[in-house]
């Protein structure tokens, strides 16, 4: 477990580690909204469960790398060219890039990482997420609704590969 990931631990919690703030990295897998006030963050190796919202772990992790939700969001409606569900870029020279599976406004929205994914299996009802660890996420969302965010997701870090050139 690193440092970076873990500030304020405080006590073992249905399976996962209780902590105060995370900062989602590379070994983040997801994040997934509890109710209005928690959320349960899947790594490869173990689950945490935060004190704090789905969409407020989202914004903690962009400011700690220098920007804020609203920013990331903003950037990615410019590239996409869309207004709904969009894609963000958490951490730019890594390519730390989620995507939600609901509106971010819905307390049960999950957010999930790009690169970790390895495929997607289930059908108009429920889903699975396999990553490519092969831990394995289960969602009451079709797969078709993923494939798209999933798609999404690929197209915001494709053009931002693009401009890089």
């Amino acid at each position: 477990m690193s440092i970076n990931s873990l500030i304020g631990l405080k006590k073992l919690i249905l399976g996962g580690y209780f902590v105060e703030k995370y900062e989602i990295g590379v070994n983040t897998l997801a994040v997934v909204g509890i109710g209005r006030n928690k959320a349960k963050i899947v790594e490869s190796e173990e689950d945490l469960i935060v004190d704090i919202p789905a969409y407020e772990v989202m914004d903690h992790s962009c400011c700690y790398y220098g920007s804020s939700y609203s920013g990331r969001t903003k950037g990615s409606k410019e590239i996409l060219k869309c207004e709904y569900k969009l894609p963000i870029i958490v951490e730019e020279t890594r390519e730390i890039i989620f995507f939600p599976t609901h509106s971010p406004s819905i307390s049960g929205c999950i957010w999930i990482s790009l690169e970790n994914i390895d495929f997607v299996e289930g059908n108009q009802k429920q889903c699975n997420i396999v990553f490519k660890n092969g831990r394995k996420l289960s969602i009451s969302r079709s797969k078709d609704s993923i494939e798209n965010q999933l798609y999404r997701a690929t197209r915001l870090k494709y053009l931002l590969s693009e401009r890089k050139k």
